[in-house]
């Protein structure tokens, strides 16, 4: 039921609520049929950019151009973009069925069209059951549910998702990213996702852009990203991460306090490393590669357990596996950590 799907290109985009820089020149480029997500901390400007792409608020500086079409200056109703907002936005007085039908009314499209439209967007999300309920008698997943059905029904090029999952509660949001997925999938839909949650982003997107301060950091796929930060604000906002400061000598990373620790081919002019939880362990050997610490506090997070661990480089945290023969360690025990730099990212 999906008409042709259509890349994204933005170039050089600009955008300023008043005196109040937005977004800086954001350059990049979204595939058709891809799921990508704008990954970001509040006030990063990733819900802007998602709406300027959708035609809301102030016109923007640059070009949009969804296919091979500029829609800078396009209202949103001839952008064929459809977007299902954090809140939903269902009408509370209309069923089901006509709150699927209401985007093909208002495009005048012939009465004997919506109806099998809108049976075919339900039976996608599977809610053609519940068609003549009110939005008060569904679940919160359910009217999630809905608002695709809505937007799906009117057959845009390009799907909006401004944060849709935020409402739900964590084990409901877990099911409805893997149906939104799926669904995602069957329609080869292009889709952009809008997102602060890490989580969300790394388990749904093909490929990501990270955004703080209205500039994009890092654009890439949620793997990549993690294992290859461009800089210590993607590093630290994608999982846990220990940022070290240091130099590169002799082939190693020398931490400030005088710790070598052996990097394969670290480049020259690096001064941070970053270290991982999950690659450091907790030891009694001693020698190069190796921090003597002190455990400050301890988390017990049911598969895991964490460690905030003073050293001379600063607190770091490292995350053990928690199981019947592993050995817990005390707040206040003194320990030694060895440190895997094999993959360690090193940024200048």
């Amino acid at each position: 039921m999906i008409r042709e799907t259509a890349g994204i290109r933005i170039e050089n985009l600009h955008l300023s609520f008043g005196t109040t820089k937005v977004l800086a020149g954001i350059d990049m480029e979204i595939k058709p049929g891809e799921f990508f997500a704008f990954l970001g901390p509040s006030g990063s400007g990733k819900s802007t950019l998602l709406r300027a792409i959708a035609g809301f608020g102030p016109r923007p500086k640059g070009r949009i151009l969804i296919g091979d079409r500029d829609v800078v200056d396009l209202p949103p109703w001839k952008r064929n973009v459809g977007m299902v907002f954090q809140s939903y936005a269902l009408w509370p007085h209309m069923s089901v069925r006509a709150n699927v039908a209401f985007g093909l009314e208002e495009r005048r499209m012939p009465r004997r069209e919506i109806g099998p439209k809108v049976e075919a967007a339900l039976e996608l999300v599977g809610l053609l059951d519940l068609a003549e309920r009110m939005p008060s008698q569904l679940s919160g997943g359910q009217q999630q549910r809905v608002a695709l059905a809505r937007t799906i029904a009117i057959e845009p090029q390009v799907l909006l998702l401004d944060e849709p999952l935020s409402n739900l509660d964590a084990s409901l949001r877990v099911q409805m990213r893997r149906e939104l997925l799926a669904l995602q999938r069957k329609l080869q839909l292009t889709t952009i996702f809008v997102t602060h949650d890490q989580e969300e982003a790394n388990t749904t997107s093909d490929r990501m852009a990270v955004l703080d301060g209205g500039v994009i950091q890092q654009i890439g796929t949620p793997q990549h990203l993690y294992d290859h930060p461009a800089n210590g604000f993607v590093a630290g906002f994608l999982g846990t991460a220990n940022i070290i400061e240091g130099r590169v000598q002799d082939g190693a990373f020398v931490t400030k306090s005088g710790h070598r620790l052996p990097v394969p081919a670290p480049p020259q002019g690096a001064d941070r490393i970053v270290l991982r939880p999950q690659n450091i362990a907790l030891t009694e050997e001693r020698g190069e590669g190796i921090l003597p610490g002190r455990i400050r506090h301890r988390e017990f997070l049911g598969s895991q357990i964490r460690y905030l661990i003073e050293t001379a480089d600063g607190t770091i945290i490292v995350d053990t596996q928690h199981g019947p023969d592993t050995h817990d360690h005390a707040a206040g025990s003194e320990v030694a950590l060895r440190i895997d730099c094999r993959n360690a990212p090193l940024l200048t």
